[in-house]
C-alpha cells in the first residue's frame, strides 16, 4: 500500500461487503423479502439511496478531514481519481476556512486556527485550561467562547459502540452533531477537590 492506493484489496472488499450488508440488514426482514414479495424491491431502492446519501456525506467529512490533516488538493483527487481541480470544485465548501477574524480575539470568541487533526487537541486543552469553551468547529479551525469556569474537551471517533452514551453518563457534552470521523466532546473541568467549579 502506498499514498496513491492506501486500501488494499482484501479491504476495499470488506468495506463493499460492509455496506451491502448495512443495506440489506437495517431494514427489517427486508433480505428475506427478496424472495417472494416485489414490493421489497422498492424497499431495496429506498435502503441503497439511504446508503448512497451517507456515503456521500462520509465522503465529504472525510475529504475535509484529510484537508484537516495538512493534505493537499491534489494529493486529495489523486485518491479521488480525479485532478486537484475537480476535487475542490466538488468537495471544497464554504467552511473550508475559518470564519473571518481567525486567530485573534473577537469580542468574547476566538478562532483557533489553522489547526490539524494532529494538533488540535493540544490546542483545546490548552483554551480549556484558560477558560475558553468549545462552541464551534470545521476544517482546520474551532471556535471557543470566553468562560466562567475550565473545560476539557474528548474525541472520539463515531464507531465505538456505546462509548456515546456512557460519555452523556460522565458528564460530556457533544459539540455539534460530529464531524467524520470524529465527534468532539466538551465538559466542565473538575477542580483539585474533584468539584466543577
Amino acid at each position: 500500500m502506498s499514498a496513491a492506493e492506501p486500501l488494499s484489496a482484501e479491504e476495499t472488499a470488506r468495506i463493499r461487503e460492509g455496506i451491502a450488508g448495512a443495506v440489506l440488514g437495517a431494514p427489517d426482514g427486508l433480505a428475506e423479502s427478496l424472495e417472494h414479495d416485489p414490493d421489497g424491491f422498492l424497499r431495496l431502492v429506498a435502503a441503497t439511496r439511504v446508503g448512497a446519501e451517507e456515503s456521500s456525506r462520509l465522503l465529504r467529512e472525510a475529504v475535509q478531514g484529510a484537508r484537516a490533516a495538512g493534505h493537499s488538493w491534489d494529493t486529495v483527487g489523486r485518491i479521488l481519481g480525479v485532478s486537484r481541480q475537480a476535487a475542490q470544485q466538488r468537495f471544497s465548501v464554504k467552511g473550508d476556512s475559518a470564519p473571518s477574524g481567525a486567530g485573534k480575539g473577537i469580542g468574547e470568541r476566538r478562532v483557533l486556527t489553522p489547526l490539524t487533526a494532529f494538533d488540535e487537541m493540544q490546542a483545546l486543552a490548552e483554551a480549556g485550561v484558560g477558560r475558553w469553551e468549545l462552541v464551534d468547529y470545521g476544517p482546520l479551525y474551532h471556535v471557543v467562547e470566553a468562560s466562567d469556569r475550565p473545560w476539557e474537551y474528548r474525541r472520539v471517533p463515531f464507531a465505538v459502540g456505546g462509548r456515546h452514551r456512557r460519555m452523556e453518563v460522565e458528564g460530556w457534552i457533544q459539540v455539534g452533531s460530529g464531524s467524520f470521523p470524529w465527534r468532539y466532546y466538551k465538559r466542565p473541568l473538575k477542580t483539585s477537590e474533584g468539584k466543577q467549579p
